[in-house]
């Protein structure tokens, strides 16, 4: 059993990212640029906004930051994001989601141009994702996979299980594991025989946002289990969607909450951006 550490497998990807950064700038003169809006204040949201913040200094970028009040109009937010589309400084624009209410999230995804959508869930990158010929991955299935390939173990052949199906994780995930080979199986909340399906898994992955979901009756022994959750347990304390406790000594290697997936999130939003601008300096 080993214990995937995010926060070096992290930190090893933003020395490269900082590396080709400043090679970009010294034979291009651009320096990627990042933009993060933030409607109302969710402190959670607030707390990414931040580690972006930091991230992009880490790796020399250049980044602005909109904090809009709670009751910004979505033609306000529109006629920003036109503003960043045209503006060549900015190689990566990022709507911190969930939205407030009042503000249509479809239409406000939809209006990124896709060549700056880092977060790639523009109806298009999602296409190129779908067929294999994408410029971006969605940050936290990206991470994922870099996780998985740190253990040295090919996903080509392997069953592999993600639980959960929503646009930012579980089908984009499914698809990234499909593209290298794995045999892949997506559950859901109507998912019958959820513990037999989990336990034919050579990979599990789990973003279901629930506390201690996935337990060892859940986990095939040898498995890699990548948790994708960030919640709160009975006592308050963060953890993820698999009992951790329970299920470390049975995989072959396990991702902590916190430090396994989170730190790769963010990782993979700045090597989106960089990506960007070294496009946006070949003039495509």
């Amino acid at each position: 059993m080993a214990i995937i550490d995010g926060k070096k497998i992290s930190a090893k990807t933003r020395e490269q990212i900082a590396v080709d950064t400043q090679k970009l700038l010294e034979e291009t003169g651009i320096r990627p640029g990042l933009a993060v809006i933030i409607v109302g204040d969710d402190p959670a949201s607030h707390v990414y906004v931040k580690n972006k913040k930091k991230g992009c200094e880490q790796v020399g970028f250049y980044s602005e930051e909109y904090a809009l009040p709670e009751q910004t109009s979505q033609e306000e937010l529109m006629q920003l994001l036109d503003r960043l589309n045209a503006d060549p400084k900015i190689h990566g624009i990022l709507v911190q989601l969930p939205l407030p209410r009042h503000l249509d999230e479809k239409a406000v995804i939809e209006r990124i141009l896709p060549s700056k959508d880092v977060d790639a869930f523009h109806a298009v990158n999602v296409g190129k994702i779908m067929i294999g010929n994408y410029d971006f991955l969605p940050c936290t299935p990206a991470g994922v996979m870099e996780l998985i390939h740190s253990t040295g173990i090919s996903v080509s052949g392997k069953e592999c299980v993600v639980i959960g199906r929503s646009n930012i994780v579980g089908k984009p995930m499914a698809m990234l594991l499909l593209h290298e080979n794995g045999t892949v199986t997506i559950c859901h909340s109507r998912t019958q025989n959820l513990a037999e399906v989990t336990r034919r898994a050579d990979i599990l992955v789990s973003a279901v946002g629930r506390a201690k979901f996935v337990t060892a009756d859940m986990v095939k022994p040898g498995a890699v289990v990548i948790d994708v959750g960030m919640n709160r347990d009975e006592n308050g304390k963060l953890c993820g969607d698999v009992d951790f406790a329970a299920v470390e000594p049975i995989a072959s290697y396990i991702t902590p909450v916190p430090g396994g997936v989170g730190p790769m999130t963010i990782t993979m939003l700045l090597k989106n951006t960089l990506t960007s601008a070294q496009k946006a300096a070949k003039g495509e």
